[in-house]
């Protein structure tokens, strides 16, 4: 059974969507058909549904086109969006080495954010985060999942995975902030025989200057974060708002808007305060790994 997607070129990302939303938002509002935009522009209607569908990088002089178009006066707002483009674009250049793997297509998508974000806040109820995750632990939670068999199909997943973790070294390394609930710690993934190394690797990679570890012990009981997985994506331009990724079972969740970014920051921040300290929690994996 295969679990990769081929999505052809169609590549949206977070930033695409939101700006081809506008973008159709806009046209709807002043009341013009597809069509209508699409002759506004001289090109085909199958030009504007990608540029809705957020599926391709938009040139300045077609958004300033579709604006007069649509009768936009808001000099601010069609600023906005020519930023909005402009992010996209720069985005979009930096997928690069991600290319020549096969990967789900939400998966592509995050990568290309992370490759270009500067920080990360993760909470991880179930797994260890993927940038922290050896070669036998990845291979163990692939099998383990039971949507692939095929080595030929598993062993690009691991590729990926370590391949992304270089982003914790080199000139521009990642900020990490990681928080994980204990259950990820004790959860045998593999065995013990992977685990037992798994760990010594996660106290390994806690020494990196750019990296904060917390575990969230059992006993902090309830707490904000129990709905589930979410990372926290920031990037270096001023203008641009954190962006949240949430996976569930079905189906991953982005989420880029400033006060429900600003509502998961702050959950995130009440669970760290319930978590034991980096030091403390760096003793409790030992401790845990011992164990094993």
């Amino acid at each position: 059974m295969s679990g990769w997607k081929n999505a052809g070129n169609r590549v949206s990302t977070v930033l695409g969507r939101r700006l081809g939303g506008e973008l159709m938002r806009l046209r709807v509002a002043s009341g013009k058909s597809r069509p209508d935009a699409a002759n506004a522009l001289s090109a085909h209607q199958t030009k504007l549904v990608k540029m809705e569908s957020g599926w391709v990088p938009m040139r300045d002089p077609d958004i300033r086109a579709l604006c007069e178009f649509y009768g936009l006066a808001d000099k601010t707002l069609l600023q906005e969006l020519l930023d909005l483009a402009r992010l996209d674009r720069e985005r979009r250049k930096a997928k690069g080495w991600w290319k020549d793997f096969p990967s789900p297509g939400a998966l592509s998508e995050y990568i290309s954010m992370e490759d270009v974000a500067t920080s990360i806040r993760t909470w991880q109820p179930t797994f260890i985060p993927g940038l922290f995750q050896t070669p036998e632990y990845i291979r163990s939670l692939v099998v383990g999942g039971g949507h692939w068999e095929d080595p030929e199909e598993i062993e690009p997943i691991v590729s990926v995975r370590q391949k992304r973790q270089q982003r914790l070294f080199g000139d521009r390394p990642l900020h990490l902030y990681a928080v994980v609930w204990e259950a990820t710690l004790r959860q045998l993934v593999g065995g013990a025989e992977v685990m037992r190394p798994q760990l010594a690797h996660l106290l390994e990679m806690s020494k990196l200057p750019n990296v904060r570890l917390q575990v969230l012990p059992f006993r902090s009981g309830t707490h904000p974060c129990a709905a589930g997985p979410f990372s926290i994506i920031s990037f270096a331009e001023t203008e641009a708002v954190d962006v949240i990724y949430a996976d569930t079972l079905a189906s991953s969740i982005w989420i880029e808007n400033q006060s429900e970014s600003a509502r998961y920051r702050g959950f995130f921040e009440a669970t760290t305060r319930l978590s034991l300290s980096p030091h403390d929690s760096l003793r409790l994996i030992e401790e845990i790994r011992q164990e094993m």
